[in-house]
This record gives structure tokens, sequence and C-alpha cells, in this order.
């Protein structure tokens, strides 16, 4: 038997350690704990001589809030500058590569893009005179700042301020560059934030020298030039190495506004803003009133040009195309032909230009874009916008604005796809989607109707109906993007009646299928690519993408059925061309804010929109009427002397007269013995055209009689 006394003696040591253990924590975090509050204690009453009283204390308050606003302040501005960073990932440079002469459809040359190297001239090369003229009227302070001058805002600031307004700018010219390079024109906050923080990254990555010399080159010159080299050529037919004070102020005051100081178009206006470079430099330092006196009195002068514009909206957009294109080839200095017509692209700008002037003002209306489209895919004319020396913002390519019930077809022609006819019966009644309940137009409802009916009335509820009860949401939006929309659609059930964003050059895009007989991927602006040694490098008859069907041959027909009757008897009628059978259909967004017409012919598709650039409401402006009234007036112009083809589906592109027009028309005839004419527009066929095109060009291109050969010439003829 064990000893009981025994086993317990032999746990006991045991039981010790792990009580000496115990207590060894307890008091290790007792001594720990007494230590930290006694540093604590110490740095407390440390920290005490500086505590402030009184009235110190609210100003430490004050600036204390300050910071912490201003980090957070920091933070939200940086978030807003995040995707403007993202545009200096990739090759920003790549512009320089580039020197591209335009052609237009003819073989005329009509502009050029891109710098060219041998015309760029080193910033030590130039002029003294040419560098100080620039500076002291753009950044007088640009080697003294780092991207953005606080001191030259407040003086502009001041200036606005004391003239009552705008007369001096803010911006460096690294801000500047930074717009040129990166951003749009665009007047919003959001566009000032990405511009100063792309000031900085430019600062930080590029030296003075560099920052002056890409704004040199690429800054808009006016008369369709970019870079100071190239305005001095077509400006003063010289080298800038060779310019005069005189002429250097009439270059440096183009930066500010080159449409309104260009010297060609306005030579007085041009020499009164070279005085006022001539004043800043004697105000900057820069040279004495001495030295700029005989440039007062012996102002510059330019050699002749013709006051042609220049198409400089369709020529960014084909200087896009053409970097697309040509990316990957060796050459980046090409001739490039393209597919405008100026004719049709003057006939554009006059139109829109010319209902600006009439109806803006009623309107409360500043801004249009257009484009047309040969139903080839050939892009004939594009406006981005009133002025492009003004704005150089394309409104036609890169604004995303809301669409409307200009987005009502691409449902249709979803619905089409899937059985429906333009006979199919609907409700047009009260319907609710996730609580959201659209209006019609009238804010009242007909009750059943044909799906032709509604979309001529353009009746909003239908459109719903069909997404939610019978198509869905994707199908609508996967067609759409087949029709070749590039911007992105929205996938809410809102879409269908036009709360996307789209294109001028969509809307375009997207209704040349309907005119086109169904099929996607024609779109194009150019037709052929050229070394200047001649070597052809791209074709697009050669290499274009085999256009694909996208829509049906049957819901083509369906569809044109009925567009045709919008400008007839529907919200299009102030669009309808006299003579000529056309399609098309209105667009009016929320508040007013946007206005469209899209419409085609069996010949061209063309899209209008108006708006302001800052998304404010017009004065109840909607698609039918001054879009219409434009697309009505450009059209007209673009059908003279071309043979009319019908619109698929529409065996006549005529509109045919009423039975009774006819009937007088045939008693007239008789009476007088002769045989009734048919109903048709004053027009030539495309033979003739062509013809009459070819012997102008023989006319034009014939050598001269010389004068002592004359007279035995024409005996021999």
């Amino acid at each position: 038997m064990e000893n009981p006394f025994e086993s317990r003696k032999s746990k006991a040591p045991r039981a010790s350690k792990l009580l000496e253990l115990d207590a060894w924590i307890d008091s290790t975090l007792y001594e720990a704990g007494f230590s930290a509050g006694e540093r604590w204690e110490r740095i407390t009453i440390f920290f005490r001589r500086f505590r402030v009283y009184g009235w110190k204390r609210a100003i430490f308050e004050l600036l204390g809030e300050g910071m912490t606003l201003g980090a957070a302040g920091c933070v939200l501005l940086l978030a807003l500058a995040m995707p403007a960073f993202e545009e200096t990932a990739g090759n920003w440079r790549a512009q320089a590569d580039f020197a591209v002469t335009f052609l237009d459809r003819y073989g005329n040359e009509i502009g050029q893009r891109g710098i060219i190297q041998r015309d760029s001239v080193p910033i030590d090369e130039m002029p003294d005179q040419v560098v100080k003229a620039v500076l002291a009227t753009e950044d007088r302070r640009f080697f003294e700042h780092y991207g953005i001058d606080f001191l030259g805002l407040a003086r502009a600031l001041s200036e606005n301020v004391r003239a009552n307004s705008v007369v001096q700018g803010g911006s460096t010219i690294t801000q500047q560059l930074a717009k040129n390079l990166f951003l749009s024109n665009e007047r919003t906050i959001e566009r000032k934030v990405k511009e100063a923080f792309l000031a900085l990254w430019l600062e930080m990555n590029l030296s003075k020298k560099e920052i002056l010399q890409l704004y040199l080159d690429r800054a808009y010159m006016g008369g369709g030039t970019f870079g100071i080299t190239a305005a001095t050529d077509f400006y003063f037919g010289k080298n800038i190495k060779d310019v005069t004070l005189a002429e250097a102020a009439m270059l440096a005051g183009l930066f500010k506004a080159p449409a309104r100081y260009a010297p060609h178009v306005d030579l007085p206006a041009a020499r009164a803003r070279a005085n006022e470079v001539l004043t800043n430099m004697v105000q900057a330092g820069f040279m004495t009133e001495g030295q700029v006196i005989a440039a007062r009195r012996a102002p510059a002068d330019v050699v002749d040009r013709d006051n042609q514009k220049h198409p400089d909206y369709f020529l960014d957009w084909a200087f896009e195309e053409v970097k697309r294109l040509a990316a990957t080839m060796p050459s980046h200095s090409l001739v490039a032909r393209t597919t405008i017509d100026l004719n049709i692209q003057q006939a554009a700008e006059e139109s829109l230009e010319f209902h600006l002037r009439q109806f803006g003002e009623d309107y409360g209306v500043k801004q249009g874009a257009i484009v047309v489209l040969d139903n080839d895919g050939s892009v004939r004319a594009i406006v981005g916008g009133r002025d492009y020396g003004t704005s150089q913002f394309n409104r036609a390519t890169s604004a995303q604005r809301q669409v409307g019930s200009s987005f009502k077809p691409y449902v249709y022609a979803t619905a089409m796809e899937h059985g429906f006819t333009p006979d199919s019966i609907i409700s047009d009644a009260p319907i609710t989607w996730n609580r959201w309940t659209p209006k019609n137009y009238t804010r009242g409802f007909s009750g059943r109707m044909t799906l032709s009916t509604a979309l001529i009335k353009s009746i909003n509820t239908v459109p719903v109906r069909l997404a939610k009860e019978h198509l869905s949401i994707p199908p609508i939006k996967a067609l759409t993007e087949s029709f070749g929309v590039e911007s992105p659609v929205f996938s809410d059930k809102t879409m269908v009646l036009g709360t996307s964003g789209l294109t001028v050059l969509d809307q375009a895009t997207g209704y040349n299928v309907f005119a086109n007989g169904g099929f996607a991927g024609t779109r194009h602006g150019i037709t052929q690519l050229a070394t200047h040694s001649g070597e052809v490098v791209y074709d697009w008859r050669r290499d274009k993408p085999e256009p694909k069907r996208v829509l049906s041959e049957q819901a083509v027909r369906s569809m044109n059925s009925i567009m045709v009757q919008i400008p007839e008897i529907g919200t299009g009628r102030r669009a309808a061309l006299e003579g000529i059978r056309s399609a098309g259909k209105t667009g009016t967004t929320q508040a007013y804010k946007d206005a469209w017409y899209v419409g085609y012919t069996g010949n061209y598709t063309a899209a209008v929109w108006f708006g302001n650039d800052e998304s404010t409401s017009t004065r109840n402006m909607t698609g039918g009427s001054l879009p219409a009234m434009t697309w009505q007036r450009l059209m007209t112009y673009a059908h003279q002397n071309v043979e009319l083809k019908p619109i698929p589906g529409i065996d006549n592109p005529f509109i045919e007269a009423p039975e009774e027009e006819k009937v007088a028309a045939a008693d007239d005839a008789g009476e007088n013995g002769e045989e009734p004419t048919p109903d048709r527009p004053p027009v030539m066929s495309a033979a003739t055209t062509v013809l009459l095109r070819a012997m102008a060009d023989r006319f034009r291109d014939a050598p001269r009689l010389r004068p002592d050969g004359d007279i035995e010439t024409l005996s021999a003829l």
C-alpha cells in the first residue's frame, strides 16, 4: 500500500512553479503599466508647455481645422485627378511621330496634322524676341513657378475684377500644355482639377525647355496650322528664324484666341493684339519702350492667303483614324486621302451657323454638331462646334449627350427582329417598372395602337412596355452596339427612352444601318494612305473589314416603312424635303437640355444635335424644331445634282403628289397638247455629274495658250 503523504509531497513543487509564473506575469504587467503611465504623464507635462489660451487658442483651433479640411480636400482632389493620370500611361508623345497631309475625296489638299519634324525649330535656335513675346503674354513667371502660378492667378483675378470682365487668364503655359496634350476644352471644375495635377506631373517629368518646346509646337495658331513654326510659314511665308519683332508679337498674340486674331481673317484686330503683346514685353521688363517703338510704328504684314476655312473638326478625327490604321506601319509621314466632301462640309457649317444666328438666342442654345455619312459609310462632313478657333473640343465625336426619343428606333428594331410588325398592337397606358413610371410628352394616354403609330407619335409608354413585357434590356443593348455605336450603352431600364449618352457620330453610324439595308461596319473616313514616295500602304477597298448584317431585310423594311412617315405626318415635319422621300426621328431630353434630329434618304444619313456645353436647359427646344430645320436645309443642298436612290424597302425615292394635283397637272398638260411631266425634283443623274466634273478637271489642267500662238491654234481648231 502506497503512502498517500508521499504522493502529495511530489506534486507540491509543480504547483509552486505555476504560482511563481503567475506572480511574475502580474508583477511584470503592473510594472509595465506603471512605467507607461509615468511616461505618458511626462509627455503630457511636456506638451502642456505649448498649450495656448485666450485668443491664441482660437487661432490654433482654426489652423488645426484648416489642416484637417485641407488634407481631406487633397484626398478628394487626388481622387478626381486619378482618371487624368491614366492618360499619361500611354505614349502621349505619339503625335510627334506622325506627319500627315490630308486630301479630300477628289484629291485636293485640305490640311495637315502632326508635328512635321523638319519644320520644328528648337527653342535655342528661335529668335530671342519670339520667346520673350510668348512668355510676356502667356506666362511671365514661367521659369519661377512649378506648374501653377498662384501670384499670376491672383494678379489675373484682380485685373478681371477691376475690368468687370475676363481680360486676363490665370493658366500657366504648363497648364495650357496639359490641356492640349491630355484634356478637352470643356469648362468644368473637374477639368480644371485634372489640369492642375497634370501640370505638376509635367513639371516633374520634363524640363522647362521641353515644356516650352512642346507648347510652341502643339498650340493651334489659326488658319488650320498647329505650332508656331507652321504659323510663321502660313502667315509670313518665312522661317521662324527670320521673323521680326513685329511679326513675333503678332504670332504671340494668336495663342489667346487664334480665330479672333488670325491676321488673314482680321488684320486690324491682329495688329491691335500685337500692340498689346509689345506692351506686355515692356511691362515684364523684357524690352524697353525704345526697343519696341519701331515695331509699333511698322506693324507686320501677312502674305495673301485665300480665306478658305479648313475642316478642322474633321481633320482632328481623321488624324486619330490615321494613327489607328498606321500604328504598326514603319512610316508615319503619310498622305491620307479622305472621304470628306468640302461642299457638303461647308453646307453643314453654314446650316448650323445660320440657325444659331437666327434662332439661337430665342431658344437659349449656343452650340451644335453635325455628322453626314454617305450611305456606303463614307464620312462626308463633321461639324464639331460653332467655331473651331474658339473651342477645339469636338462635340460631334467626343461629347456623349443623352439622345432622348431618337433612341427609340433601336428599341423598335429589336422588336421587329423578335417577330413584331408595324401593325402589331400594343397598349399606350400607364406603366410602372420597379417604381419608375414614365409619362408621355402630352401627359395623356391613347389606349391600344399599332407600333407604327406609337413611333410616329413618339409615345413613351410603348417602348417601355416592349422592353419590360416582351424584349428585356440585354437584346436592345446588344443590337444597338452591333449597329456600330461605340459609346457605352446603359443597361438600366430607362435606356429605352434615351438616357444613354451617345456621340453625334454614333447616332449617324447607327441610323446608317437603316439606310444601307441592315449592314454595319461600313463607316470610314480614310480611303487611302500613301507615303510621300507614292507607295500605297493602306487602301479601304482592299483592306476594309467585311460588312456584317445586323438587321434582317424584313426588319429593315418594317422600320423604314415607319420612319419615312415621321417627316411627313409625325414629329419631324420640319425636316421634310421637297419632293424627296426621307426618314428620321426627333429626340428631346429632360429639361430640354439636348435636342436631336437624325435622318436619312437613299443617299445620305445625317445627325444633328443642339445644346449647351454646360448642359444647361434651353428654352423649350425640341428635336422637331431647330435640329429638324437645320437637317432640312443641309440635306436640301446635299441632294442637288445627284442621282436619287430609294431608301431600302421603299420603292420610290420621290414623294408622290396628291391625286388631285396629279389630275390637275394632267388636265393642264392635255389642254396644251403636251405629255404630263413626272413629279421629280430638278436633279441631274450621276453620270451627268461625273461627266461635268471630268470636263471641269480637263479645262483646269489644260496648258495655257501662248500669246503668239493663239491665232494659229484657233485657226487650226
